[in-house]
């Protein structure tokens, strides 16, 4: 048994997620603590400007990398804190980092040409916490011509397969994807399109708060047909067999206002928000009617899982497949990403590859991430 570290910070800019997890010889976590870290204003801000071209990038990236490094490794200390854990108990951190740009293979971006960055300095976070880092674990499957994302689908093969079940588990965090399990045959996985991060950035523009709570903003309108399909025009839903991943350079809060100056009416901000959320949940349900085999159950995790409203709206357009958390699989939905990231951790120290081309399209499986000694 060894101890491992994971951290997630996703496209939501939310927070900071850390776990701790004892890993056991065969690769089986255990969850210890978890801890979460808001993201301080200033530094929200700042990532999230860098997600999209603009002027001096280089020489705002290098202080918000190092920067976030820090806060990485703040969250360390303080789980380690609530565990009363040491720090010599903990053989490596994975580090997922914070994506600033995700071009992958596709139809206009050559598999030569394809490349996906996450800050967070590694370095950072191995000096101020003692602990080596994993981290850097996308770059190495675009290398191998695959997408780079998504790559937790590999530990929810390991963990939630069943023999003779078809099932599925879809991450709803900033972006939603979706793996498919075909009982313990294989496994196939996908980013849907948007999750939250339409409908976290119309709240934040019309509540003053990071996250419609519950859908309740959402569940007091009624989502707009005109809208909704002017969305659903998006050519990341020209559906194609295959590996795909998408991020905010797809969607976000400037792609929204752009399509809301050419409607033909003023709509209310409630029945734009119901819209947001009708638009997550159709292209979560489109994206599960394509699976090669119905599922009969349908596990959620990410932050999505607690947007009442939309898991209403889920189990009414995938009923009657029954859809749950991933709680009721023994992990807690807002875990399982940065388990991922602890166990892709322990994969990469113990020289095990961590991807699946199945998921990806890489030519080949392949060892993840690079390791940064403390």
């Amino acid at each position: 048994m060894a101890r491992y570290i994971g951290i997630m910070s996703g496209t939501s800019l939310d927070s900071i997620d850390c776990v701790l997890c004892d890993i056991d010889v065969a690769g089986k976590p255990q969850l210890l603590a978890h801890h979460t870290r808001p993201f301080p204003g200033v530094l929200q801000q700042e990532l999230r400007a860098l997600c999209q071209p603009g002027d001096n990038e280089i020489e705002r990236l290098g202080p918000a990398d190092r920067w976030l490094g820090s806060e990485y490794a703040a969250a360390v200390s303080d789980l380690l804190a609530k565990a009363k854990c040491r720090t010599e108990e903990v053989t490596a951190i994975g580090c997922h980092g914070q994506t600033i740009r995700h071009r992958p293979a596709n139809d206009t971006q050559a598999p030569k040409t394809a490349f996906t960055l996450q800050i967070g300095d590694p370095n950072t976070l191995a000096s101020l916490t003692g602990i080596t880092v994993a981290a850097d674990f996308r770059r190495r499957d675009i290398a191998e011509g695959g997408q780079g994302a998504p790559l937790a689908p590999v530990l929810h093969q390991a963990l939630f397969a069943k023999t003779g079940t078809c099932r599925a588990v879809v991450n709803i965090g900033g972006m939603a994807n979706v793996t498919w399990l075909n009982g313990a045959e294989g496994a196939l996985g996908f980013d849907t399109g948007p999750g939250n991060v339409l409908m976290d950035s119309w709240a934040q523009q019309h509540l003053g708060t990071p996250y419609d709570d519950g859908g309740r903003f959402a569940a007091s309108g009624t989502a707009q047909a005109n809208l909704l399909n002017s969305l659903l025009q998006h050519p990341y839903f020209d559906y194609k067999a295959g590996p795909r991943s998408t991020g905010r350079e797809d969607f976000d809060a400037n792609q929204l206002m752009t399509i809301l100056a050419a409607q033909a009416e003023t709509l209310r901000p409630e029945d734009i928000q119901a819209t947001l959320l009708e638009f997550t949940a159709q292209s979560i349900s489109q994206a599960l009617q394509r699976l090669p085999k119905p599922v009969s159950q349908v596990f959620i995790c990410g932050g999505g899982a607690f947007n009442t409203a939309l898991m209403q709206r889920l189990e009414s357009l995938v009923h009657p497949s029954l859809i749950a958390s991933t709680e009721s699989l023994g992990l807690h939905p807002l875990q399982v990403e940065a388990v991922a990231f602890a166990w892709l951790a322990w994969r990469r120290v113990n020289q095990l590859t961590g991807n699946l081309p199945s998921v990806t399209g890489a030519q080949k499986e392949a060892i993840l991430g690079a390791l940064y000694s403390a």
